[in-house]
């Protein structure tokens, strides 16, 4: 019973992670594709007033996954990442690469050294998400299971390499709506149309590859396919399904306030339903939830330490995001900065 808790307070931090993190990362991914420096000036100019408040706290989840994985089941992280220690190592450097980029180009003084530091950003922004993908492909087609020696056909394979597809055009979709909404927040029409067109079309690509993998796991992940089409994995993919048709309704408005939700909703949903469609297994079908669950004591505290982080920390994170896209965490301009000067000197 704790160890199936546990199992899915995992699954709905994997979820938030996908959610958060994966705005990050899609913002990343328009950064890379906005073009040179003349056209791109405007869309990397909101990425970095959209994005700073908030893209350090978004790995918070990151840490919350990591952490129930090793100490909640020990037998599921040693066994994925044994199996697939090059896709994670590689993720785990571009995430670090990642956000040094983004942290260095904004205050580096010499053009260069921003052009580097903003190549480094866009370019792990891109890379990360899809080694992370082609990771969970790997878990969802088995090829992880206990004792598996390391291998690149574990990653590499065309469910993970769909997954790592699927990932990175979901972090472009989110990104966009959520570009289009800071767009209006900060009252630039032009960009709230210019990433609304691209939500539309990178929502196509999460549709489409959504489609493919689901068709492509009846033969390579069985158990994974039977739990999409039946019972809660069906459930939870048809109302991805409904959010995605929500989300282009809304993006094909002038107006698209709710877009955000409906988006978040796709993703969480989509998380969901695999999570929901491998029980009761963690890896299919060589390890369960009860034979990868730590000792009873270990998950017990996992569950009290979750207890804490719902009371305590989810709502300070609720709020920070609220503020956020509120407007409340704006950044001051240089020439507010020099408007508080004056007026200090005064």
């Amino acid at each position: 019973m704790t160890a199936g808790l546990v199992a899915v307070v995992l699954l709905l931090a994997v979820a938030a992670y996908a959610c958060a993190g994966g705005t990050d990362y899609g913002a990343g991914f328009w950064d890379l594709t906005a073009g040179g420096a003349e056209r791109g000036k405007r869309p990397r100019w909101l990425i970095d007033h959209a994005m700073a408040p908030v893209w350090e706290v978004n790995n918070v989840w990151l840490i919350f996954v990591f952490v129930l994985m090793w100490t909640g089941f020990p037998v599921l992280f040693q066994s994925v990442f044994s199996a697939m220690w090059l896709p994670l190592a590689l993720a785990a450097v571009g995430t670090v690469l990642r956000g040094a980029g983004f942290a260095l180009r904004k205050p580096s003084r010499r053009l260069a050294g921003r052009r580097l530091y903003g190549a480094v950003f866009a370019v792990s922004s891109l890379l990360t998400p899809f080694f992370l993908g082609a990771a969970a492909g790997g878990i969802a087609s088995g090829r992880a299971a206990p004792g598996t020696e390391p291998s690149a056909e574990a990653w590499s394979n065309p469910t993970s390499i769909l997954f790592g597809l699927l990932a990175v055009s979901t972090t472009a979709f989110l990104g966009a709506v959520f570009l289009a909404a800071d767009a209006r927040r900060f009252d630039a029409p032009d960009l709230d149309g210019y990433f609304r067109r691209r939500a539309l079309v990178a929502l196509a690509a999460v549709a489409v590859l959504a489609v493919i993998t689901l068709f492509l796991t009846h033969g390579d992940a069985p158990h994974v396919w039977h739990g999409l089409t039946h019972g809660v994995g069906l459930v939870f993919v048809v109302i991805a399904a409904l959010a995605t048709a929500a989300t282009a309704w809304l993006l094909l408005r002038t107006s698209a306030a709710w877009s955000r939700v409906t988006a978040v909703g796709v993703v969480a949903s989509a998380v969901l339903a695999w999570g929901m469609a491998q029980r009761p297994y963690l890896i299919p079908t060589s390890l369960t939830v009860a034979d990868g669950a730590g000792a009873p004591t270990t998950l017990r505290w996992l569950m009290l330490v979750s207890l804490v982080a719902v009371v305590l920390v989810v709502p300070a994170v609720a709020l920070l995001y609220w503020l956020d896209t509120h407007g409340e965490l704006e950044a001051l301009s240089d020439a507010d900065l020099r408007s508080s000067g004056a007026r200090d000197e005064g």
